[in-house]
């Protein structure tokens, strides 16, 4: 039985669980390659393969036992037919 599911099942563990979020997965440059080649984020949270893809990703490069589904928060008003953009805005401390 794997550790999650005897976890899931037994409610003990011998292994200490780790959790990532999703959103640290943004340095991989895996993720980074996508975004690059999808600019319009709403877009990319509703392609079924780019969201699968990305979602896989820190199970491929790291011994994971599980996956965070790739999404976003505002999503949640999009889905209510609220306007939503990602705008590509620099802190003022990083602008040259």
């Amino acid at each position: 039985m794997s550790p999650i599911r005897n976890l899931i099942v037994n409610k003990r563990t011998d292994i200490n669980p780790i959790w990532i979020m999703r959103q640290a997965g943004r340095y991989l440059p895996e993720f980074r390659e996508i975004r690059k080649n999808n600019t319009d984020f709403i877009k990319l949270c509703l392609n079924p393969e780019l969201s699968k893809e990305i979602t896989l990703q820190p199970l491929k490069r790291f011994d994971l036992d599980a996956a965070i589904i790739f999404s976003d928060i505002l999503k949640l008003p999009y889905g209510l037919n609220q306007k939503v953009e990602f705008k590509k805005i620099l802190a003022p401390s990083l602008v040259t």
